[in-house]
């Protein structure tokens, strides 16, 4: 949008984008809004977010959009609707010309600013997405396997850590593993325990990252119980990005150094 739009993020911080709950102020917010975007895919799912997003005209759910146009992209775990979809940046570049179609119907004396301003954007997010496969395909085949607090990197290890086979068979999901599901809650039973502790071993994995905003209870209990089988685990020192961007000045504070990160 550039110097045509006057944007403001709602959940900011570390805040939890799942559970976030409308504040004492949002609804100005929303209500003073031309246009208001959001991730959509039932991320969203605070009953007062979710009641606000889907019953405000103004409101695009550009993960939906994304969906309707190509429904084999999106990622379904135990049939539910993954949407993390910003962690493979080729497929969240998509929502570019989306954002740019509904700026330019709403302003149509700056279309051609947008467009050109989305072409631009579209290039840095393909050049973003070019950087992180080259720096992944430097890791071994064998080394490619990620586990992290919760199921945030489906897409993530899709586009990166899979081989071209393994995402043509769709047997790519071996790549990454997560005590917690799709929305961190830290709530593991023993089969979520074991489950991790067998990936662990079976791809001789011993390193867990944890998350920005995301308890490390979980992966605290996986290293736990990893010592009683007899694996040698570690935690990260550096924690990813996944539903959350870094504080101004870090590492994470654009989606793009985020992704690099």
């Amino acid at each position: 949008g550039g110097e045509m739009v006057d944007s403001h993020t709602l959940i900011i911080g570390e805040l939890n984008p799942h559970s976030y709950q409308l504040v004492k102020g949002d609804d100005e917010k929303f209500n003073a809004a031309d246009i208001i975007f959001y991730n959509g895919l039932k991320l969203e799912h605070g009953p007062s977010l979710k009641r606000t997003l889907e019953d405000n005209v103004n409101a695009y759910p550009l993960g939906d959009m994304i969906y309707r146009e190509h429904p084999e992209k999106i990622v379904f775990i135990n049939n539910e609707v993954d949407p993390h979809i910003w962690m493979d940046v080729s497929l969240f570049s998509e929502t570019v010309h989306h954002i740019v179609k509904i700026l330019s119907e709403k302003d149509p004396s700056h279309a051609d600013y947008y467009q050109k301003r989305g072409f631009l954007l579209k290039q840095q997010l393909d050049d973003i997405d070019q950087n992180i496969s080259k720096i992944l395909q430097e890791v071994p085949g064998h080394k490619r396997y990620l586990v992290t607090s919760h199921d945030a990197f489906n897409y993530f290890g899709r586009a990166y850590l899979a081989t071209e086979e393994e995402r043509s068979e769709n047997t790519w999901r071996m790549r990454v593993q997560a005590p917690e599901g799709l929305a961190p809650d830290s709530q593991l039973s023993a089969l979520d325990i074991k489950a991790v502790i067998d990936h662990l071993y079976r791809f001789k994995v011993n390193v867990l990252f944890p998350e920005t905003n995301v308890s490390q209870d979980s992966i605290r209990k996986i290293v736990d119980a990893g010592k009683d089988k007899g694996l040698d685990l570690k935690i990260a020192q550096c924690p990813l990005f996944a539903d959350a961007m870094g504080p101004a000045g870090s590492e994470g504070d654009t989606y793009g150094k985020m992704m690099i990160h």
